[in-house]
C-alpha cells in the first residue's frame, strides 16, 4: 500500500543516494546464502523507498528484530545511524506506524550525574541523540539472521535472529570493554510511529516486562503490545529514565507519550567479550501471552535457547518455506533477487494468535483458535496491495494456510461488524478505496480455501456489495454504494467525511472501477453457489466502469480518445476550473491516472477493446502506455526514463508504473487481446528494476506485493481476472522451476530454447504432453500438477492469438 501522505514526506526527508551497482554493493559482503540454491539478502528494498527492513524474522512472523534509522518505514540502507534494534515492523508498507517499538540498543560508558549517559538530563536518553554510528562491512542479512557491527562505544557485534513468537538479540562488546549497557527506549519507535504511553516492570536480576501503547497506521486508533524480555546472564545494576532524567534502582514506571521520554538501562559485566543475549516474546492478547510465547519458543526444558540454537530454527524454517519454489538457470544475483522476492512475499499476513490459541478480536474481546486442528489466526492485511498477486502466491504454494488466512477474514467479519480494507492488528484503518477484501476473498474460494464456509463468506461479501456500515462500525466499507447502487458510479466528492484517511468518493474515479471488478469477481461466486438473481445483477453492474467512461475523452498529444473520468453527484463529469479535462490528471484517481486506471477492466476485456475502438487501437494504446518501441531498442534505459520517474510518481503520467498496483496487471492485457509476445517483452523489461541491491525494489513492496508480482513474473503465470482461477502464460525467466503446490503435487516448467541473456517469446507449449494453444491453465488443471513446457525462440511468435485461444473474462462467461 503506496500512500499519497509519504509523497511530500518522502521529498522532504531526501534521504541519501540511490544504489544501483549490484557488483559495488555485493562485494561489501552484505549477504550470507544459508543455502547456495536459495541464498536471500535482506537488505534488497531498503533504499529507494521499498521500506522492507533488513532484520530477523520468522515466515509470517507475529515480531521482528531490525534496526531503526531516520526513515519512516524504520530503516533505509543509507541512514547515517543506528537508533536501536525494535521489536516489530510490516515490510514494505507505504504509509508511517510501521513499528519499531521496543527499541534496544547496546552502549557503553557512565551512566550518572554528569557521566556520558547524564542522569540529570534527560535529553541523554534522546535516542537521536545516543544512536550509534556503524558499517556496512561485513554486515549480513540472510532469511531468519541479521548481523551488523555498530563503530561507536568501542564497536559492539549486534547479532537478532527470530521465530514466530520470540526472537532473540546477542551484543558482543570489545576486547576492551569491561561494564556494557543495554538500553530498552519504550517512549520512541520509528521515526513517525508515535508511542502513546508504556509501563515497564523489572521481574528479578535478568528478566523484564511491560507493554507499549502506540498508534495503528497512518494516524489510526491505538493498540497494545505486551513483552517479556529475559536475558541469559544477570544484570550487575539497572535504572529508568523519564522527563526528569534518570534514576538508578528504580524497578517500574508507567509514562504516558512520547513527548516525554522514558526507558531502562541493565549494565552488564562483559568482560572478556561475554555478549548479552536476551530473550524477548510479545503478544497482543495480555501479558500472560508474552511469558507463554517466551517459554514455548524461546526456551527448551525450562532454559533459555542459545542464540546459536534459535537461529538455526530459525533459519531451518526458513530453507523448507523457500524450498516451495526451486529454480534452475540464472547466475548468482538473479537467483537471490528470486530467492529475496518469495521471502518478502512471504513474512505476511502476520501471526495473530498466541502459542495457546488466543488473540484478540476486532471487537477487543480475547479469543481462541482450535489448535486441534492446527488452526492460526492472521492479522495485518494490505487487502488494496496484496489481493493483486501476494494472496493467489500464498494460495498456489501454502494452501494450508491460505485457509487460515480466508478464516481469519471470516473472523474480523464476525467480530468486528464489517470485512476489512485495511486491518492494522485488531483495527480498521480505513486506508485506500475500492472494494479489495471482495476480489481477495472470491479468490481464495475459487482456490478452494473457504470450504465449507462459501455461504458464509458469500452472505458478508453479499452485505458488503450491497450496503454501508452502520456508522458505529469503524469499517467504512463501500461508502460510494448509496450512489454507486442507484446511479451506477461512486460520485467524485472530495468532502465526503471520511472515517479514516481515505475514502471512496475522494476517488470516485477509481472507485468506480474496482468496485465494478470487485461485482464481477462476485457474480462469479454467486452463480456457482447457484444465486442466479444475485449473479444477474452482479453481472451488470461489473459493467458500471462503462458509466465513468467518457468517449470524448482525448489525449491531445497521443490522439487516443476515451477514458475513464470521474463523475460529480449530479452526474456530471469532472472538470477543471478552466472547463477542460486531461486523462492525464489525477482528480478522481486514487494514487494513479485515468491512463493507469484504464485497464483495470479485466473483467469485460472486450467491452474495454469496444470502447477504445477495436483490438488493433487498444494494441496501440498498450503499446503507447508501454512506450514499446522504445522498450524494445533498450529495455533497460526505457523502463527507467519512460516508467519510473521516482517511487512516488503516480500522477500525471500516462505511462506503466510499475512502482503501484493498480495496473500491475496491465502487462497482460496484450495476452487478453491476443498479443501474448508483447508481456513477456514488457514483463522481461520490468523484471530489470528488481535487483541484487538495496533500491532492489521498485516503488513500496507493499507487504510483498511488488515480490509475488516478480516471482510469477519470473516463473512465467500470472493469475488472471479475480474469481476466474485462470493462471495467464508467458515466457519464464529461467530455464526451470519446481514448485511444490503443498497439496501432495508439484508443477515443473521448463522453458526449452531459454536463453538467460536474451529475451524470448513462446513459439508453443504442452502441458502434461499435450499442446496447450489456450494463453491459459485453470486452478484445476495447475492444481494437479504435472508438466508445463515452453518451446522459446528470441524473435516474437504469434502463440495465442488466436480468438480461441483467449480469456472468455467474467462477463462472458456468467450466462
Amino acid at each position: 500500500m503506496t500512500r499519497t501522505a509519504t509523497v511530500l514526506f518522502s521529498s522532504l526527508l531526501t534521504l541519501g543516494l540511490s544504489i544501483s551497482n549490484e557488483s559495488c554493493f555485493a562485494q561489501s559482503g552484505t549477504t550470507s546464502a544459508s543455502s547456495n540454491n536459495t541464498p536471500v539478502n535482506t537488505f534488497i528494498g531498503t533504499q529507494d523507498d521499498g521500506n522492507t527492513f533488513p532484520g530477523a524474522s520468522a515466515p509470517f512472523g507475529m515480531m521482528q528484530v531490525s534496526p531503526i534509522g531516520e526513515h519512516y518505514s524504520g530503516w533505509r540502507y543509507t541512514d547515517p545511524k543506528i537508533r536501536g534494534f525494535g521489536h516489530f515492523f510490516l515490510s514494505g508498507a507505504g504509509c508511517w506506524e510501521q513499528g519499531g517499538q521496543l527499541s534496544v540498543l547496546p552502549v557503553t560508558g557512565s551512566i550518572q550525574a554528569g557521566g556520558d549517559f547524564d542522569t540529570s538530563k534527560a535529553s541523554s536518553f534522546d535516542h537521536k541523540k545516543y544512536a550509534a554510528n556503524y558499517t556496512h562491512e561485513g554486515e549480513v542479512g540472510d532469511a531468519g539472521y541479521f548481523k551488523i557491527k555498530l563503530t561507536s562505544y568501542g564497536g559492539i557485534t549486534a547479532e537478532a535472529t527470530a521465530l514466530t513468537r520470540a526472537a532473540a538479540e546477542r551484543y558482543t562488546f570489545s576486547p576492551t570493554t569491561t561494564l556494557g549497557h543495554i538500553l530498552v527506549n519504550l517512549g520512541q519507535a520509528n521515526e513517525r510511529h508515535n508511542v502513546a504511553g508504556s509501563s515497564l516492570q523489572v521481574i528479578d536480576d535478568h528478566t523484564i516486562e511491560g507493554k507499549i501503547v502506540t498508534l495503528s497506521f497512518c494516524g489510526g486508533t491505538k493498540y497494545i503490545t505486551w513483552f517479556r524480555m529475559e536475558f541469559d546472564r544477570p544484570f550487575k545494576t539497572h535504572g529508568v529514565w523519564n522527563e526528569a532524567g534518570g534514576k538508578e534502582g528504580i524497578r517500574s514506571f508507567s509514562q504516558q507519550g512520547e513527548v516525554r521520554p522514558h526507558g531502562a538501562w541493565f549494565s552488564f559485566d562483559v568482560s572478556n567479550q561475554k555478549p548479552v543475549t536476551a530473550i524477548t516474546a510479545i503478544s497482543h492478547v495480555d501479558a500472560e501471552g508474552a511469558r507463554r510465547n517466551l517459554r514455548v519458543e524461546g526456551m527448551q526444558q525450562g532454559q533459555l535457547l542459545s542464540f546459536d540454537n534459535m537461529r538455526q530454527k530459525a533459519q531451518n524454517t526458513w530453507q523448507q518455506e523457500l524450498s516451495s519454489i526451486k529454480i534452475t538457470g540464472g547466475n548468482h544475483d538473479e537467483r537471490t533477487v528470486f530467492y529475496t522476492a518469495l521471502y518478502h512475499a512471504l513474512l505476511q499476513p502476520l501471526t495473530g494468535n498466541d502459542v495457546d490459541g488466543r488473540y484478540r478480536g476486532w471487537d477487543n474481546q480475547v479469543h481462541t483458535v482450535d489448535l486441534k486442528k492446527k488452526e492460526t489466526y492472521y492479522e495485518y492485511f494490505s487487502l488494496w496491495d496484496t489481493y493483486r498477486a501476494q494472496n493467489q502466491l500464498i494460495a498456489l504454494i501454502r494452501p494450508r494456510r491460505a485457509k487460515d488466512i480466508a478464516n481469519s477474514v471470516l473472523k474480523i467479519h464476525e467480530q468486528g461488524g464489517w470485512l476489512p480494507r485495511w486491518g492494522y492488528a485488531s483495527y480498521e484503518t480505513n486506508v485506500m478505496t475500492g472494494d479489495p477484501v471482495t476480489p481477495f476473498l472470491v479468490d481464495l474460494w475459487r482456490y478452494g480455501a473457504l470450504k465449507g464456509k462459501e455461504q458464509q463468506a458469500y452472505a458478508a461479501l453479499r452485505e458488503n456489495a450491497f450496503g454501508v456500515p452502520a456508522f458505529k462500525v469503524r469499517a467504512q466499507g463501500r461508502a460510494g454504494n448509496p450512489n454507486y447502487l442507484k446511479n451506477g458510479f461512486v460520485q467524485y466528492d472530495r468532502a465526503f467525511p471520511a472515517k479514516g484517511m481515505d475514502v471512496d468518493p475522494h476517488h470516485g474515479g477509481s472507485a468506480t472501477m474496482e468496485y465494478a471488478q470487485a461485482d464481477g469477481a462476485l457474480a462469479y461466486m454467486a452463480i456457482a453457489l447457484g444465486k442466479k438473481d444475485d449473479a444477474a445483477l452482479l453481472k451488470k453492474r461489473a459493467q458500471n466502469w462503462q458509466n465513468v467512461w467518457d468517449k470524448t475523452v482525448l489525449d491531445k498529444e497521443l490522439g487516443f480518445q476515451g477514458f475513464p473520468r470521474a463523475r460529480l453527484d449530479n452526474g456530471d463529469w469532472y472538470t477543471e476550473i478552466d472547463g477542460s479535462y486531461s486523462p492525464r490528471s489525477e482528480h478522481g484517481f486514487h494514487e494513479g491516472t485515468s491512463w493507469q486506471y484504464q485497464w483495470l477492466v479485466q473483467q469485460d476485456v472486450a467491452g474495454l477493446v469496444h470502447a477504445m475502438g477495436g483490438q488493433e487501437l487498444a494494441g496501440k494504446r498498450l503499446d503507447a502506455f508501454f512506450a514499446l518501441d522504445a522498450l524494445q531498442k533498450n529495455p533497460y534505459d526505457a523502463v527507467r526514463k519512460d516508467w519510473v520517474v521516482g517511487p512516488y510518481s503516480y500522477y500525471n503520467q500516462y505511462r506503466y508504473n510499475p512502482n503501484n498496483e493498480p495496473d500491475l496487471h496491465a502487462p497482460w492485457m496484450y495476452t487478453h487481446i491476443g498479443q501474448a509476445w508483447k508481456t513477456t517483452a514488457v514483463v522481461r523489461a520490468a523484471e530489470s528494476l528488481f535487483s541484487n541491491a538495496p533500491n532492489g525494489v521498485t516503488g513500496n513492496d507493499d507487504l510483498g506485493t511488488m515480490s509475488a508480482w516478480y516471482i510469477f513474473s519470473a516463473l512465467g503465470i500470472y493469475p488472471s481476472t479475480p474469481g476466474t482461477g485462470d493462471f495467464l502464460l508467458h515466457a519464464p525467466k529461467f530455464a526451470q522451476a519446481h514448485i511444490d503446490l503443498g497439496n501432495g503435487k508439484s508443477l515443473d516448467i521448463n522453458a526449452n530454447h531459454h536463453h538467460p541473456q536474451q529475451t524470448t517469446y513462446i513459439q508453443n507449449a504442452r502441458f502434461q504432453g499435450k499442446q496447450q494453444s489456450k494463453v491459459f491453465l485453470s486452478w484445476e488443471q495447475i492444481q494437479m500438477g504435472g508438466k508445463l513446457e515452453f518451446e522459446l525462440n528470441p524473435a516474437p511468435q504469434t502463440w495465442g492469438s488466436q480468438l480461441d485461444a483467449l480469456p472468455l473474462g467474467l462477463i462472458s462467461k456468467i450466462k
